[in-house]
């Protein structure tokens, strides 16, 4: 699933929580967000944009096994 999505912005629904990101490398363990966020509180999904996310300062690597759910949401 993660390969078709190399290139777009996707949201990681995670045990703790929420990442946004531009999905640019992906392996066994962690996927690879450049230009991301973390999301504290999302808010409404019809929203134009996160209630509270916080941009990370650096490219953030993910653990795979913390991943609930993912796609393009915004």
């Amino acid at each position: 699933g993660f390969e078709k999505l190399l290139g777009s912005r996707i949201t990681l629904f995670c045990m703790n929580y929420t990442y946004v990101g531009n999905l640019v490398g992906v392996n066994d363990m962690f996927v690879l967000l450049e230009d991301g966020a973390i999301c504290y509180e999302t808010g409404y999904f019809s929203a134009k944009s996160w209630k509270d996310a916080q941009p990370l300062p650096y490219d953030w690597y993910v653990w795979r096994g913390m991943i609930e759910s993912f796609g393009i949401l915004k």
